[in-house]
């Protein structure tokens, strides 16, 4: 080993911290890429009599600067801002349609009180009379616009969980794809990361995380497993498994999340075990907000009218007969059950309490 094979060495190893320097200035724009750095250490020293020479230097490997545990609390903070932005812009609909100060129901329940309180001054009156009953239907109008807005929000809620559950199962199957890949490259170069295709599966995750709250298991042959909700599989080394949109077995006519089966059937996965990312956002809102703000409409509207009828009852028409009911109920009142199967008939809706 002379004078000249060390500097050689040296040169090499300063050759590759360049590439590696041009490599991260290339890639400075490049969403997802992690800055790497070369790791160099001395040779193995030559014995002779007059003891060890150093023989030069080498480098040893390319590593990312990369801390996995501070990338798994990026990921935590950014499923939950994820999740608290999407609901609020869901809640921000619920907020705009109740609080409008033309549309929402304040105004109508305020121009309907005002036509009473002017018939109650002049209750002879025809015109009087009509403008309450005008009043009222407008009163009733507004109450099934609403609800049916709420009806729009939540099917729209339904189409997000379905595009959701496919960018999930596209994501899924990137990040399996990768991770055969890694698993490929590192075999060929034992102990040597592959540190690109590493940044592409990180960024792939990244992504996913945004729309679902995921954790990850590092594997010995470089290939990471991703876990959603309470610890459903969605990425096990390179095989990734499939969800689906399906209908909640409590209510059909909300979409739910469910595992497919090998055998090819498809099982729900309870809501409450999922949260983090636009689609806990989207399912938070539904059953935190959503659910609570048209069954509290629902029963003002039957509270509404159960409390008027029965005061309009107590008056007289222009025969001077006892008033009968103001309000009355379009069909026969139903309501669901968990059980989704089975309808209840309301036969009064007085009995109706409020959960």
């Amino acid at each position: 080993m002379g004078v000249f094979s060390i500097g050689l060495s040296g040169l090499n190893a300063a050759q590759a911290g360049l590439v590696t320097t041009s490599h991260n200035i290339s890639n400075a724009g490049t969403e997802g890429y992690t800055r790497q750095r070369t790791v160099q250490e001395a040779q193995e020293p030559f014995f002779s009599g007059g003891g060890f020479l150093g023989t030069g230097t080498k480098i040893t490997t390319t590593l990312r600067q990369y801390d996995q545990f501070i990338n798994k609390q990026l990921l935590d903070a950014q499923a939950r801002s994820s999740e608290l932005d999407t609901y609020e812009q869901q809640i921000a609909q619920l907020d705009d349609l109740l609080a409008d100060p033309d549309a929402g129901l304040s105004p109508a329940l305020q121009d309907f009180f005002r036509a009473v309180q002017d018939l109650s001054a002049n209750p002879t009156s025809s015109a009087a009379r009509q403008s309450t009953i005008s009043a009222g239907e407008a009163l009733a109008s507004r109450f099934q616009l609403l609800d049916g807005r709420m009806n729009e929000i939540r099917g729209d809620i339904n189409s997000q969980v379905i595009g959701h559950v496919s960018s999930i199962n596209s994501y899924a199957q990137g990040i399996a794809e990768i991770n055969k890949r890694i698993q490929g490259a590192e075999s060929a170069g034992p102990g040597q990361p592959a540190n690109d295709l590493r940044d592409q599966r990180d960024q792939l995750i990244t992504e996913l995380n945004r729309i679902i709250k995921v954790s990850t298991v590092q594997q010995s042959d470089g290939a990471i497993s991703v876990f959603i909700g309470n610890g459903q599989s969605l990425v096990v080394g390179n095989i990734p498994f499939q969800l689906a949109a399906v209908p909640d077995p409590a209510d059909p006519q909300r979409m739910t999340l469910g595992q497919v089966l090998g055998g090819g059937g498809t099982v729900a996965i309870p809501e409450s075990m999922f949260s983090g990312g636009e689609l806990g956002g989207l399912l938070a809102f539904r059953s935190e907000s959503l659910d609570d703000a048209q069954t509290a409409l629902g029963q003002l509207a039957m509270d509404f009218a159960n409390g008027f009828n029965a005061q309009h009852r107590l008056g007289q028409t222009l025969d001077g007969n006892p008033g009968g009911d103001f309000c009355g109920f379009a069909g026969t009142p139903t309501a669901r059950t968990a059980a989704s199967q089975i309808r209840v008939t309301i036969a009064d809706t007085r009995d109706v309490a409020a959960a």
